[in-house]
């Protein structure tokens, strides 16, 4: 099979479609021809160097497509049926992938729309765990109108939360659509919040590490309260929690974000669709941040 993989670490231009051997599922597994892959600031991490050290590595961490082998003791899923989730061995860029955590893809949904969600839904109902939003008070959400922020502030609202995010003027419409209470960001962002949350904040989710933590610890009234998933440095410095996927991931969230797609109550858009085989300009046009919604790759 075909998949994206890079044998030294560096710029885009070190990324190849390779000949791989097709993958089989373990127990507790399934594979799926993919039709869609997402692209996340993750892999290109990856491939500079910035995480995992080991050569070569394939890409990919989410996909959707068909189920065509199912592992030992696998239930609710047979052969043709459509689904997205998690790649087990973080090969989804490829022709075949084998996911470990799945959900079926709702009707509405084609694969490029399915393979934009696991990742985004994962951090964000994870962090919202670990943030203790359950029903009722006020979230703060910065850096809302991407792709983890859009899933944070859909599945914060479906549990009763109120939402208001931060982000450009350009992008408060389409906050208000997802149920947030815009604010945008900047100097003066506290007082914004404030004028429309004169009771008080009760936690604060950062999703775009901008050097944020000290104005939202402050909001908030504790460290405690807030929680970030791009500022790990400042996390430290700060005394605020850095959400990662290590201490456990939140995949019971597929299946929620299903039904909620299903009922009209959940969207993630995609902002641009390449070939495989154009995984590299995939990669250029993620780190230029000039695109807004999630990159997939069609396979």
């Amino acid at each position: 099979m075909k998949a994206a993989q890079f044998s030294r670490f560096g710029g885009p231009e070190v990324l190849e479609i390779v000949e791989l051997p097709d993958p089989h599922p373990g127990a507790g597994e399934i594979r799926i021809a993919v039709r869609a892959a997402g692209v996340n600031a993750s892999d290109w991490k990856k491939r500079q160097g910035l995480m995992d050290q080991e050569l070569p590595q394939t890409m990919g961490y989410e996909a959707a497509g068909v189920v065509d082998e199912i592992g030992d003791g696998v239930e609710g899923v047979a052969l043709g049926d459509r689904v997205f989730g998690f790649g087990g061995d973080g090969a989804a860029q490829a022709e075949r992938a084998v996911l470990s955590a799945w959900a079926p893809i709702p009707a509405s949904l084609d694969f490029a729309g399915a393979a934009a969600l696991p990742s985004a839904v994962e951090t964000a109902a994870r962090a919202l765990d670990q943030l203790g939003v359950r029903g009722g008070g006020t979230l703060l959400i910065s850096g809302a109108s991407g792709s983890v922020g859009s899933a944070a502030v859909q599945l914060a609202v479906a549990r009763g939360a109120r939402v208001i995010g931060t982000g450009s003027p350009a992008t408060h419409d389409q906050l208000r659509a997802l149920g947030a209470e815009p604010v945008a960001y900047g100097e003066g962002m506290s007082e914004r919040v404030r004028a429309i949350a004169p009771n008080g904040v009760d936690r604060a989710l950062d999703v775009a590490g901008s050097g944020i933590l000290p104005e939202l610890v402050d909001l908030v009234g504790g460290a405690e309260r807030v929680i970030t998933v791009a500022d790990f440095d400042g996390a430290q410095r700060h005394g605020v929690r850095f959400s990662r996927g290590d201490a456990g991931r939140a995949v019971y969230a597929l299946g929620q974000v299903a039904d909620l797609v299903a009922v009209g109550r959940f969207t993630l858009p995609v902002g641009r669709s390449f070939a495989l085989a154009d995984v590299a300009e995939a990669h250029r046009v993620g780190e230029s941040g000039d695109v807004r919604g999630k990159l997939v790759l069609l396979v």
